[in-house]
């Protein structure tokens, strides 16, 4: 069988962006359990839905079939992960979040954000490379 073939991304549980992304919602929902339970509807909830949107356009984005449209739904990952980003620091700062778990956190959201940045360059060179692909026949 065809190497190539075999290796093929057929769903997006299969893009590491995905796979790192979904670690980390699984992280902030175990570690804000501990948060005040009068956080539930402000800080606590805000981290899991933004945490959580960023596997969401991931997958979306795996589904769309032009280029462009995947690129937007992986720029929209990516804002969704600078709010996870900033709300981590919020968490440490008003002390519901030990410096340990930040660090650890924060580290695999970098990780995220050079695997979207990755796809999200993937998505515009295969654009840039079909429009000229265009022009030249």
């Amino acid at each position: 069988m065809n190497q190539e073939v075999s290796s093929k991304i057929t769903s997006f549980t299969q893009l590491n962006a995905w796979r790192e992304a979904h670690q980390l919602v699984l992280e902030i929902y175990s570690r804000t359990k501990a948060f005040p339970i009068d956080e539930q509807f402000g800080l606590t909830n805000q981290i899991r839905r933004a945490a959580v949107s960023i596997t969401s356009n991931i997958a979306e984005g795996f589904s769309r079939r032009s280029y462009k449209e995947k690129s937007q739904f992986y720029f929209m990952a990516l804002g969704s992960l600078t709010e996870v980003q900033n709300q981590l620091l919020v968490a440490k700062d008003v002390g519901y979040l030990a410096k340990a778990d930040f660090t650890r956190l924060a580290d695999r959201s970098v990780i995220i954000s050079k695997l979207l940045n990755g796809l999200i360059k993937k998505s515009k060179s295969v654009i840039y490379d079909s429009f000229f692909y265009i022009l030249d026949s």
